[in-house]
């Protein structure tokens, strides 16, 4: 397998699970900015060691970054990684077909 596969699995295989697909949508639409940590656990309602679980997983996989600010974590996603993942997605849309599925 290429690297390039196996980053993707990875990415994939960290979105295949509801609190971690959730994280991801709570800190895309905050923005460039983020989220901290505090406002995503009362926003999915989940306990603290469960969501830094799920956090560790997506920052693991790339598509979440961390900073700290004091005693807060923000956590922020890193738009390019997940464009690259959309765009490995689509690549081979209806190459062998007509082109007109995209």
């Amino acid at each position: 397998m290429t690297r390039r596969l196996d980053t993707h699995a990875e990415q994939l295989g960290a979105l295949g699970h509801p609190v971690r697909l959730a994280v991801l949508r709570h800190v895309v639409q905050a923005g460039p900015q983020g989220s901290a940590a505090g406002e995503i656990q009362a926003k999915l309602d989940v306990p603290a060691s469960t969501l830094s679980h799920h956090i560790d997983r997506l920052v693991r996989s790339g598509l979440l970054e961390s900073r700290r600010e004091g005693t807060y974590i923000y956590y922020s996603a890193v738009f390019p990684v997940l464009r690259a993942l959309t765009d490995y997605l689509w690549e081979d849309c209806c190459k062998g077909g007509k082109g007109t599925c995209c």
